[in-house]
């Protein structure tokens, strides 16, 4: 199989390549910016574009497929090339389906949780040896890559984003999967550039119901009750089962799983909830209560989710993925009542195009309440970028219903603000699905002062 990748260097679409060239199949790609890891990787595996840009004669008429990524223009002359000879063009999603029509699939979707659910199937099933393909969406410990796709696997676990396919499919990538089994970890309105209004959104997530398979089965966070009314209102008769957060303790800063007392190397309630969505899954995959017990107990998070970059006198410092208000809040929330006798500094960065719409900022109201310093940075640059109208601090206090906020645009500024905290029995929570305009988090968390 000759494939050619048009915009390769996409985080999905350079491991789908990897996965394929792994495969055997004949793999070759454009792109006209590469980013690392992407390059590396590309290289490592002998795939790299020899150079960067379009060129409309890697486009051959003896290629099986052309696979189209979201970073494409529609007028890119690979893309016009490929159409003009009438080629097989499919998303990078059109294409998992292809290679796994005839597997079990396993979908995970919804506004959040989506990687730390699959990471936690992912783990128990390897835990137990499974033979299994995956699509994830961040690089997990012990995984090479973040796509798998075999011949062998019998089954193949799918973070299932809801966003557009590709330049040419407007349709969101998890109604082309086709579940056989589906999880909906929640819904909050996100990407409105694409969904303009909450109602656009949540229509999605009802047609991802509809495309759940003949005998299928849709596992559901019944604490949503917007979800709840549209798996209640759907006419697909697959069967339906709601989960709550498990029973749990949490003792000198470690919970625990009722029962048996199952020491977890994770925590909050935002996560315990994944685990229970995961749990659902393991058992229709025929895993049992007790193997996946002992399979979790050894789970220590997905990539940037909670991610512990340092702890020392009574002080940790976490990294963590939130973005959306949703997410913000149950991040906060979940440190909080893990540490309550600790003060907690949260910092959230603005970076996505919902969160720097005005329209959309208010959608943050009370997401940082429980934290003691609530802190918003947004790099002045980004709105340059972006072209936006920056925002000013009243506009961000007032957005978020909060008046303590501190509000920076500058990341110098806001390393000096932190340097000057005195950390001691006090923990330091960073957000973003950035990167603080260069802010060397590692760096930041062994330097901070944490004396008595």
């Amino acid at each position: 199989m000759r494939i050619h990748f048009i915009a390769i260097g996409g985080s999905a679409m350079h491991n789908l390549a990897i996965a394929l060239h792994k495969k055997g199949y004949q793999v070759t790609g454009s792109d006209d910016v590469i980013f690392e890891p992407s390059g590396s990787r590309l290289e490592k595996h002998g795939i790299l574009p020899k150079q960067m840009g379009w060129d409309a004669a890697n486009i051959t008429p003896d290629l099986d497929a052309v696979i189209l990524g979201m970073h494409a223009l529609k007028d890119n002359p690979e893309l016009l090339k490929a159409q003009q000879l009438g080629l097989k063009i499919y998303s990078y999603p059109e294409y998992i389906y292809e290679q796994t029509k005839d597997k079990l699939r396993v979908v995970i979707g919804g506004s959040h949780g989506k990687t730390t659910i699959t990471s936690m199937i992912l783990h128990v099933l390897n835990y137990y040896n499974r033979d299994f393909d995956y699509l994830v969406g961040a690089q997990l410990a012990g995984f090479d890559t973040m796509v798998k796709v075999t011949d062998s696997a019998p089954v193949i676990i799918i973070e299932g984003d809801e966003y557009l396919a590709s330049p040419i499919d407007r349709r969101p990538k998890f109604h082309l999967y086709k579940a056989n089994i589906a999880v909906i970890s929640g819904i909050a309105w996100d990407h409105i550039n694409v969904f303009p209004t909450y109602q656009e959104y949540v229509k999605q997530f009802e047609i991802f119901i509809e495309t759940v398979q003949p005998e299928g089965c849709l596992i559901y966070c019944s604490a949503d009750q917007d979800l709840c009314q549209i798996v209640q209102d759907t006419d697909n008769s697959v069967v339906k089962i709601g989960y709550e957060i498990p029973d749990h303790v949490v003792k000198d800063g470690v919970t625990y799983l009722l029962p048996g007392d199952i020491p977890l190397r994770i925590f909050g309630d935002h996560n315990l909830m994944n685990l229970n969505a995961a749990k659902l899954v393991c058992a229709q995959l025929g895993i049992d209560s007790q193997e996946f017990n002992e399979a979790i107990a050894s789970f220590t998070g997905a990539s940037k989710r909670l991610e512990l970059l340092s702890s020392i006198n009574k002080t940790n410092v976490y990294k963590d993925f939130a973005h959306s208000p949703s997410k913000l809040k149950a991040t906060i929330e979940a440190v909080k009542l893990q540490f309550e006798e600790r003060k907690l500094v949260a910092c959230i960065e603005l970076h996505t195009f919902s969160s720097l719409n005005k329209a959309f900022l208010s959608q943050y109201a009370n997401t940082m309440t429980n934290a003691d310093v609530a802190i918003v940075y947004i790099d002045e640059e980004t709105f340059k970028h972006k072209k936006l109208e920056p925002f000013t601090i009243i506009d961000v206090q007032t957005a978020f219903n909060d008046s303590r906020i501190k509000f920076f645009n500058n990341f110098s500024l806001l390393e000096s603000y932190l340097s000057g905290i005195n950390f001691y029995n006090t923990n330091l929570l960073l957000m973003s699905s950035g990167n603080f305009g260069g802010l060397d988090l590692v760096k930041l968390a062994r330097e901070l002062n944490t004396i008595t």
